[in-house]
């Protein structure tokens, strides 16, 4: 289920993006990253619409997957 990210309250948008770049295996090639860059990427794609919000009931989670 796709989640409309502008639709989403500033706190519960800001959980979501915290908890989806802070996650063990989340790829940003070889550079390193702070948390706060990270959020604000993420933040930046949404707006740009290369990415998108899911949620999966079945396992309770959201995710940020690429726009295809």
């Amino acid at each position: 289920m796709i989640i409309p990210w502008d639709k989403l309250s500033g706190p519960a948008l800001e959980g979501i993006i915290e908890e989806y770049v802070s996650r063990e295996g989340t790829d940003y090639g070889q550079s390193d990253f702070s948390l706060d860059q990270k959020k604000s990427d993420i933040k930046k794609q949404l707006e740009r619409a290369e990415v998108q919000i899911t949620f999966d009931p079945e396992s309770k989670t959201c995710s940020i997957i690429p726009i295809v």
